[in-house]
């Protein structure tokens, strides 16, 4: 019997003065949540009102249910169909690093006329989890060397900048720093299951999924300053079918923090 799918925590954002025609899934990377996305889906609904967004929690991540094992992007992907085909009226998805890979994997299982992979390759990375530039490593060897506990979340963001990462993206990761049942401040993410999940998400070659005309158009956004792709990734991109576009934004691969407004500005341009 097939695990049961995790329930995943959403907030739906639209204006109190217009009924959205169509929604827009968005979801977050590793270590995130979907409230960090709560700002540009605000400005997306702004500038395109007919358009609401629902931000999503996947499993292991903010207020949604941890699932059940094995944790991995195909895992991620039943729960956010499982919740697309709960909601009913979503017509397209978006996803950042490793939420992207999570929503290319739910196009194959949910109908859709268009997917956002935000800065994510649908490449399998090999040597991912030994790249000594790989902010997302470092971030989570740094997160199972620290304890679990603090006397208060702005020790969180000092031990973080002084490993070397910027106040910025130590502030966001603190967002995960939450009291508990006993009211101490505690990290929840369980470093263990994050491995895993990152493991997969290095392992698993999706451009087979993507390169399917089947379930709809796919736009890939691609942060300049970032490693994701490859120059290997990147000749492909020179070269996609019809469904599939490529897009550039001057930004880190956290390009949320580093270029919000780029980042408002193609999805509103973009969205049908």
């Amino acid at each position: 019997m097939p695990p049961v799918p995790a329930r995943l925590h959403h907030e739906r954002i639209a204006r109190s003065d217009h009924t959205p025609a169509q929604w827009l899934v968005m979801t977050h990377g590793i270590y995130g949540s979907g409230s960090n996305w709560r700002g540009i889906a605000r400005k997306i609904n702004e500038r395109r009102p007919e358009w609401g967004i629902v931000l999503v929690d996947l499993r292991q991540h903010g207020r949604s249910e941890p699932g059940t094992p094995p944790h991995t992007v195909a895992a991620c992907a039943d729960d956010l169909a499982a919740l697309v085909r709960e909601l009913g009226d979503i017509t397209a998805l978006a996803g950042h690093s490793f939420g992207g890979k999570v929503v290319l994997a739910t196009r194959a299982l949910a109908r859709v006329v268009q997917t956002w992979m935000l800065d994510a390759s649908p490449s399998t990375r090999p040597a991912y989890m030994k790249d000594p530039d790989n902010s997302v490593i470092r971030v989570l060897e740094l997160m199972e060397q620290l304890p679990r506990t603090w006397a208060k979340r702005e020790d969180f963001v000092a031990a973080v900048v002084a490993d070397g990462h910027a106040p910025g993206l130590a502030q966001w990761l603190a967002m995960n720093i939450v009291p508990d049942a006993a009211g101490e401040m505690t990290l929840r993410l369980d470093t263990a299951a994050l491995r895993e999940m990152i493991t997969d998400y290095a392992s698993i070659d999706l451009w087979p999924t993507l390169l399917d005309p089947a379930y709809g158009r796919v736009e890939i956004v691609v942060a300049q300053r970032a490693s994701v792709f490859t120059p290997a990734d990147r000749e492909k991109l020179a070269h996609l079918p019809g469904h599939v576009h490529a897009h550039a934004i001057d930004a880190g691969h956290w390009l949320h923090i580093d270029a919000p407004g780029a980042v408002v500005d193609l999805i509103a341009a973009e969205l049908p």
